[in-house]
């Protein structure tokens, strides 16, 4: 499939009456605005394409959704129907997502790991929006009121797990597919439970937003399917994160590269 092609299927599916659209063939970008908000999006048709060879039509399902429930959210914070605390999540990103808005607008956020940073988002339903400053105003709340009140809906969230065994090894996924699955790694009581039950080393990971993997590496085969997995995983997300995953100890999240690398030097002066 041509870009251009992709652009008549992407129009065809959303419609013409709500949507004005800009396809740049030098940049080979697609630009979508709303007719009556005056607000849109951009979207890269490379990576929309790069994913089309694997995934085919449910690729370009996947983009109409994303489209049609961001474009729906912005009608709600039009019609400010959704600015209520109990409506605030955590979700978690790369450290290398933007930390402004389009409109320049700093997002609130919290440290996490070196691989990960905490942001905010105001649940619209099928969707939802990332806070930033300028919506502090609008919701008539702090930053700390922010962070306290995601850290209790994320305790809310359903934290069951399918398992699977490869090579000796146990895999726990979680996938709801509401958005927050990666968020479930802030649940510390949920990984303080999941540690219980855990006989090797417990493993943490969030390739993509849409997945949280919890592993209980028994042999150092364990380490390479890990690895293959969180890799996948990360290639095939609409939102990838990070396809490094965290050993969780004593109620902290280690790299396990770096983990790696204090074995070895440990190793070393051993010797």
């Amino acid at each position: 499939m041509k870009s251009h092609e992709l652009v008549d299927r992407l129009k065809e599916q959303l419609g013409e009456n709500r949507f004005e659209y800009h396809f740049d063939s030098e940049k080979d970008d697609l630009r979508i605005d709303h007719i009556k908000l005056k607000h849109g999006m951009t979207l890269h048709l490379s990576d929309i394409l790069a994913k089309y060879e694997t995934m085919k039509e449910k690729a370009i399902s996947e983009v109409v959704y994303t489209i049609e429930q961001t474009f729906e959210a912005m009608e709600k914070e039009a019609n400010e129907e959704i600015y209520e605390l109990a409506n605030v999540f955590p979700i978690i990103r790369s450290t290398s997502f933007p930390l402004k808005s389009k409109e320049g607008s700093p997002f609130i956020t919290t440290d996490h790991t070196a691989e990960t940073r905490i942001f905010y988002a105001l649940d619209l339903g099928k969707t939802y929006r990332i806070i930033d400053e300028k919506m502090l105003e609008k919701l008539n709340v702090t930053e700390k009121q922010i962070r306290e009140a995601a850290r209790f809906s994320v305790k809310k969230l359903s934290t069951k797990t399918k398992k699977d065994e490869v090579a000796g090894n146990i895999f726990y996924f979680l996938n709801e597919n509401d958005g927050y699955d990666a968020s479930r790694i802030l649940n510390e009581s949920f990984l303080k439970e999941m540690s219980a039950k855990i006989e090797g080393d417990m493993t943490v990971s969030v390739p993509h937003q849409d997945v949280l993997i919890i592993g209980d590496i028994r042999n150092e085969v364990g380490y390479d399917v890990l690895a293959q997995m969180t890799m996948h995983f990360f290639s095939v997300g609409m939102v990838p994160i990070t396809s490094l995953s965290f050993v969780y100890e004593d109620g902290e999240l280690e790299p396990i590269f770096i983990l790696a690398k204090n074995k070895v030097n440990k190793e070393q002066d051993e010797k």
